[in-house]
């Protein structure tokens, strides 16, 4: 069906771009035999099972921190994807994935490896804030500086952009996955409640915030009491996430500075002038922009369409790669990467 696609292999979701035609976008979920390693659901039906397996079936979040962190798993995973959306077995398709910025050179064998064994042709590596600007249509080809920051659920990438590439870059390990483990932490502190990922997932997404809301808005939630081991309902609040989230938040803050710091003066210059681009899912958290704007003094902006942008830029990269002509991007095999 498509030769040449764009992928996303995110920590939480995978997303896959032909063309600027979002083909899939499901969790990066697997669910395994546990006696065997056979893999047995993928997808939304493997994430649906976490948490709730029985002992002969293990169900795997195979990236962590946006990178792969079991490669047999993400390996089953991969060859699922791409045979959904490569119908043809006579021609393997070219894939160029996202990587989050500053990875290293073991982990970028790794995915090109994953990606091969998958069934891909060559494989290009892009880095998520790269792939992010070429989606939302910015041009960074001239000399002049743009930032983009990713916050994903396992890293937060922050890039200043300028003439086709990247003059300063960070991988911050912290994304919206962090906002769920300090709601976990906080509900079990204050109430001896335990919750799921799940349920703090729903937390951040109904009344998360960064920010103190101008009107208060609490939810109910449902755990195990850490005492009497039964079920019990809680209420929490947006302050009380507020409170939880803080540390992570400002976490994301300080990254954010790091790279202003680091970054030529001229650059910083034009960004204090436009202003900052948020993608990724972890930008829609409330507040999140009101807080970046008001830690930084620079105008934070959050893009239309934050979850696929990367895919997107990944999938218009592949018509016009004279985009990507300032940086090292060519589609390799693993022995070509091996070589160099």
């Amino acid at each position: 069906m498509f030769t040449d696609i764009g992928l996303d292999f995110g920590t939480a979701s995978t997303v896959i771009c032909a063309g600027r035609q979002v083909v899939l976008n499901e969790p990066t979920a697997v669910s395994l035999d546990t006696q065997s390693g056979r893999p047995l659901k993928f997808g939304s039906d493997a994430f649906a099972m976490v948490g709730k397996t029985p002992d002969s079936i293990t169900a795997v979040l195979p990236v962590e921190h946006g990178v792969i962190a079991n490669y047999d798993a993400a390996e089953h995973l991969l060859r699922y994807f791409l045979k959904k959306v490569s119908s043809t077995k006579m021609v393997k398709p070219r894939v160029l994935v996202s990587i989050p910025a500053g990875v290293t050179a073991v982990q970028r064998r790794s995915i090109m490896d994953a990606l091969q064994s998958a069934g891909a042709r060559t494989v290009c590596l892009i880095e998520s804030p790269v792939a992010a600007a070429v989606g939302i249509g910015v041009d960074f080809s001239k000399p002049h500086g743009t930032i983009i920051v990713d916050i994903g659920a396992g890293t937060t990438d922050v890039a200043v952009l300028s003439l086709g590439g990247l003059a300063q870059c960070e991988s911050i390990r912290i994304g919206g996955g962090d906002f769920d483990e300090a709601i976990i932490r906080y509900v079990r502190k204050e109430y001896n409640i335990l919750i799921g990922n799940k349920t703090a997932e729903d937390i951040k997404k109904q009344i998360g915030c960064v920010t103190q809301r101008p009107i208060e808005i609490a939810m109910k939630a449902k755990g195990r009491n850490l005492f009497t081991g039964l079920p019990q309902i809680f209420e929490i609040t947006t302050n009380e996430v507020c409170a939880a989230v803080t540390d992570v938040s400002y976490g994301i803050c300080n990254g954010i500075q790091g790279v202003m710091e680091n970054t030529p003066p001229e650059l910083v210059g034009d960004i204090a002038g436009d202003g900052m681009i948020l993608t990724g899912g972890g930008s829609l958290i409330h507040g999140m922009n009101e807080l970046l704007t008001r830690y930084t003094g620079i105008k934070a902006n959050v893009v239309d369409d934050p979850f696929t942008c990367v895919a997107r830029g990944a999938g218009k990269a592949l018509d016009n790669l004279d985009l990507l002509k300032n940086g090292d991007y060519e589609f390799r095999t693993l022995q070509d990467l091996m070589i160099t």
